[in-house]
């Protein structure tokens, strides 16, 4: 079997050697010409995020062998398996759906597990991921909503409404693309060896029923897998995949921490959005996209309800200024925050694939909300 060969893998100690001497001369040369990182900062704004992001793929790492080996997909999958069925994406990936709600960085970590495993191909992986969005969107609204709604009132309730049908449309359109394209997934043939209710008019032969008991049989051993077995897997996968991850997640995220704190993105943030107000927006809406670039959009929100309440823009227009920031935000944000996760759980080949399709998709669907509810309203 060629899962087998997974667990040859050995940790490549010169790759790791490599990645750390590389973080290293980047610091250096960070200390050296820039000197934007003390040892107290660098733990506490480099060292502890990278921590808790290193500590959310080993959750899902984790949880991706512990759920395979124990049999546990279906029931960790019971809450999304009709939508999955539907698009006949299986239950490994309504897992990680599931764990897409409790955390994006586990989710991935999961995909790539089942991956590797060839529990699912690339395409279920690559599908799986775009609508792992979906969660997402519910997992950063608490922290956003009560913090955009009592700045912008009424505008950013529009805002949300269509990131939400924007989200939600494109869900539905990597789902019904799983149903067409898709082959029924093989973890449901098992299945259609259970007599039908269309069968009941045929009396049961002696050999038959060997062979319905004989497959509960088997399931009920599966229920009760080698917990020692499952020890000496996990401890034989788990530390080689963790530092396959690490050896990209470190260089890559160091590097965008340093140049995030000599004002790189800053820079290109303002450079980008005052191009693109002067070319598509009305001047009043300068000030909104430019501070909805640089402070992640909070101040952006701020000085929008004050010009809306100021009668200078009109809630059509602040929605849709609100609306062109987040479309046209995405290139510096996905670099800034994802692109270190994703090049370092996946290969930087596919990471790198992943992060641009998906915020192309995530951009084209506002696009197409937002002009509905421009032409609507």
């Amino acid at each position: 079997m060629k899962k087998q060969s997974t667990h040859k893998k050995q940790i490549n100690y010169r790759k790791l050697c490599l990645s750390v001497l590389f973080t290293l001369v980047l610091l250096g040369l960070d200390a050296v010409f820039f000197n934007t990182l003390s040892l107290a900062s660098g733990i506490q704004k480099l060292g502890f995020p990278l921590l808790r992001l290193m500590g959310f793929i080993t959750i899902g790492l984790l949880a991706g062998q512990i759920i395979e080996a124990m049999g546990w997909t279906r029931e960790v999958a019971v809450l999304a398996r009709p939508v999955f069925r539907f698009s006949k994406m299986g239950n490994h990936c309504s897992a990680a759906f599931t764990m897409a709600f409790i955390s994006g960085a586990a989710a991935n970590a999961m995909l790539l597990e089942f991956y590797e495993e060839q529990k699912i191909s690339k395409l279920q992986l690559f599908l799986a991921n775009y609508i792992n969005q979906f969660p997402a969107f519910f997992l950063h609204l608490p922290t956003t909503m009560f913090i955009v709604l009592p700045l912008t009132g009424i505008a950013g309730g529009f805002y949300f409404l269509i990131t939400f049908l924007a989200t939600l449309f494109r869900t539905l359109c990597f789902l019904t693309f799983g149903h067409i394209y898709l082959n029924e997934p093989s973890e449901r043939t098992d299945s259609k060896a259970t007599p039908g209710a269309g069968d009941s008019q045929k009396p049961a032969t002696a050999m038959e029923i060997t062979q319905v008991t004989g497959s509960k049989a088997k399931m009920n051993n599966r229920k009760k897998p080698d917990k020692i077995a499952l020890l000496k897997t996990i401890q034989s996968r788990l530390p080689v995949r963790i530092a396959n991850i690490f050896t990209w997640v470190l260089p890559i995220y160091t590097l965008v921490f340093i140049l995030n704190a000599n004002g790189v993105f800053n820079y290109l943030n303002q450079a980008l959005s005052a191009y693109v107000t002067i070319s598509l927006m009305p001047v009043e809406s300068l000030s909104i996209i430019i501070l909805s670039f640089a402070a992640e959009f909070t101040s952006g929100f701020a000085a929008a309800g004050a010009l809306m309440n100021a009668g200078v823009l009109s809630v059509k227009q602040t929605v849709i200024a609100l609306l062109l920031g987040n479309v046209l935000a995405f290139p510096i944000r996905a670099l800034r925050h994802q692109l270190p996760r994703y090049m370092g759980i996946f290969s930087p080949k596919m990471g790198l694939q992943l992060l641009l399709s998906g915020q192309f998709f995530r951009v084209v669907s506002i696009i197409i909300i937002g002009t509905l509810y421009y032409l609507a309203v």
